[in-house]
């Protein structure tokens, strides 16, 4: 419950004409380079741990592939087979629609999109692809063949797998959710099976579930573990493999706890997983640093069952001043919250924040990224002995780029001067509500004695983005960041607030399609903080719908109140999460944050798509090459690949360790 989606409004298309950074576009996506700067200044055995952590990010490809989708790794391999066999015409619609099929899969790694989590409608026909199939040799598809049916099933039969991830109330989640971290059993099932495992009095509580996989065999409900000779081991296997060689050549204490990392992978035992992460909070000295593992659970409904994700980065040292000044006055920020007293933390420990540079993506950060992280999740770690949080400021970089000139303030913004300081100060504001959402926000607040924190249960990953966001809202505006030197006056607020309200109101449904509510964890979250902002500044007209040449915009009248309105909000958030009041956070999230106006979506879609915006980016990542002499190491080469489809094509020919079916 920790990544920080990147943000839409202003992360359009470059021009056309102006393309260094945007290396592919299809369907509503846009695939960015981004660069890394630094990395040739860094010491010889930091680029060197950097190239092994870095082949660890992408050993673990086809875990995530299999996590989100039983027969992902069918599918992708099958249209792989195709794209890389066919010798018919490829200029056809049928095959440009299969090599846009293909792209996207590769991007949402599966057949559902990364964001909506709906599975995706192919613009070609099931007689076309068995055509096409039929014209390569049958021994290219090796033991596919078998899975044929499946694998049309998957793509074509609308009846089957519909949605990757089902928050809809009512439903059991767990039935009607096409995920693969639970095969044979129902939500109440899965729900006793945890009740019964865990301890309430147990101080330090295990993350049960975190990395397995909930079966019934045999009549009874049990774990099929992610581990070296547990689930997904030829995989693991070769993350291990890597991680040995990083811990080779890493110093303390780093060192110490990849050897943590590796014998949580050994073994599955979860405290080993607690046990690094005490380590990773606590290294606050490593110019290097990485995640690599089970980690966030935004895919499963029940918030339990991790998907695989990992980034490898090095410090920016300029830009970290903005996130030491921040973290250095952690407990100030704790202190004047606008919560209540019995929900602050009476002593902040261990908040570590800085800047980074990332150098690789993997897994669930892959293509499509976070902009910042906060770890770790569990809460009693996060209590006694803090968190760390990065903002990733080459992706923002690539973003800011990528999208310069792209028309859509002149577009959505109706009032010039909103425009003008979005302009000025748009990225500053940016870059540091994800400062303090990550910083700060994911780390602030307590839970009531008794309350463990899974009690909020599908609405919980909503409402603790919800909770960071408002945190960083509220600060952006407050007059300790100009006497910090973070900001030069309130305006940066403004631009922070303009764009905010803007966006979870109107913009963010250009990544809806017709007809469908909101499902995104952050995307509900952005709904649910305007929408319900909305709704209680109306006497005082803090927010205005205006109509002008038939267009509809979204304005902010009053900045201040606007700031009280989110003091509120976080307020009886973190109430609610400290009580784990499950029915009053379903009350908010279902109000506010689900459903969507027709009309609006019809409106924004037309407009959105006039300009030629695509709403989703991701990225294709560098490449890195030992340089040997003599046996020994004595460089590492960067280089920067501009073809999207060429890196996916090479991720699966040497990166893919597991079976069609696990």
């Amino acid at each position: 419950m920790t990544l920080l989606g990147a943000v839409l409004a202003s992360c359009g298309e470059h021009p056309k004409s102006e393309a260094p950074w945007v290396v592919d576009r299809f369907d509503d996506i846009k695939v960015i380079r981004y660069e890394v700067p630094g990395f040739e200044q860094l010491p010889l055995e930091q680029k060197e741990l950097i190239y092994y952590l870095s082949e660890a990010a992408k050993c673990g490809r086809d875990i995530l592939y299999d996590q989100n989708f039983k027969y992902n790794l069918a599918v992708r391999r099958t249209l792989e087979t195709v794209y890389e066999h066919f010798k018919g015409d490829r200029t056809t619609p049928e095959w440009k629609a299969l090599e846009k099929y293909l792209k996207k899969v590769w991007f949402a790694n599966g057949i559902h999109h990364h964001y909506s989590n709906d599975k995706f409608v192919p613009e070609f026909t099931e007689g076309y692809l068995l055509d096409v199939i039929e014209t390569i040799p049958e021994e290219c598809f090796g033991e596919l063949n078998a899975l044929r049916g499946e694998v049309c099933k998957a793509i074509f039969d609308p009846s089957l797998y519909a949605s990757r991830l089902n928050q809809a109330a009512g439903a059991d989640l767990v039935a009607t959710s096409s995920n693969n971290y639970y095969e044979g059993v129902t939500q109440a099932e899965v729900e006793q099976f945890y009740a019964a495992m865990a301890d309430p009095n147990d101080p330090e509580p295990i993350s049960y579930g975190l990395n397995s996989k909930l079966v019934k065999e045999n009549g009874k409900v049990c774990e099929r573990v992610w581990k070296v000779g547990g689930m997904y081991s030829p995989a693991i296997e070769r993350i291990v493999y890597w991680l040995e060689k990083a811990e080779a050549v890493a110093n303390e204490p780093q060192k110490s706890n990849i050897a943590a990392l590796i014998s949580y992978y050994r073994s599955g035992d979860l405290r080993e997983f607690d046990r690094f992460n005490i380590g990773w909070v606590r290294d606050t000295v490593s110019n290097v640093d990485f995640v690599n593992g089970f980690i966030e659970d935004y895919g499963d409904p029940l918030g339990r069952k991790a998907s695989w994700e990992a980034i490898v980065n090095f410090v920016d040292s300029t830009a970290s001043h903005r996130t030491t000044v921040i973290s250095e006055n952690a407990q100030w920020f704790e202190d004047h919250s606008p919560v209540a007293p019995e929900y602050r933390k009476k002593q902040v420990k261990g908040v570590s924040a800085k800047v980074i540079t990332v150098a690789m993506l993997g897994g669930d950060c892959y293509p499509s990224t976070p902009i910042g992280i906060n770890l770790p999740n569990a809460d009693w770690i996060r209590k006694e002995y803090g968190s760390k949080s990065v903002t990733i400021d080459n992706i923002t970089y690539a973003y800011d780029m990528a999208a310069h000139g792209n028309g859509f303030n002149e577009e959505f913004v109706l009032r010039a001067e909103d425009r003008e300081r979005m302009d000025r100060y748009g990225k500053l504001a940016d870059d540091l509500h994800t400062d303090l959402h990550e910083c700060l926000g994911h780390g602030s607040g307590q839970l009531a004695p008794g309350v463990k924190g899974g009690e909020l249960k599908s609405y919980g990953s909503t409402l603790e983005e919800a909770r960071a966001d408002l945190f960083g809202l509220y600060y952006l505006g407050d007059p300790k960041m100009v006497e910090l030197g973070l900001v030069p006056s309130f305006d940066v607020a403004k631009a922070g607030y303009a764009k905010y309200i803007l966006n979870g109101m109107m913009t963010q449904l250009a990544r809806i399609e017709p007809g469908k509510n909101v499902e995104e964890s952050h995307m509900r979250n952005r709904k649910l903080i305007s929408e319900w902002c909305y709704e209680q500044g109306r006497a005082d007209n803090v927010i205005e719908w205006v109509t002008k040449d038939g267009k509809r915009y979204v304005v902010v009248n009053d900045f201040e109140k606007l700031r009280e309105l989110f003091g509120r909000m976080l307020g009886e958030i973190q109430r609610i999460k400290s009580e784990g009041d499950y029915e009053a956070g379903r009350e908010l999230v279902e109000r506010y944050a689900v459903k969507v106006d027709p009309e609006l979506h019809r409106e924004v879609l037309e407009r959105y798509s006039a300009l030629n915006i695509e709403p989703y980016g991701g990225f294709v990542n560098p490449e890195f090459e030992l340089v040997e002499q003599d046996g020994k190491v004595v460089d590492v080469k960067i280089s920067y690949p501009n073809n999207y489809v060429e890196q996916m094509l090479n991720y699966s020919k040497n990166y893919s360790y597991l079976p069609n079916i696990n």
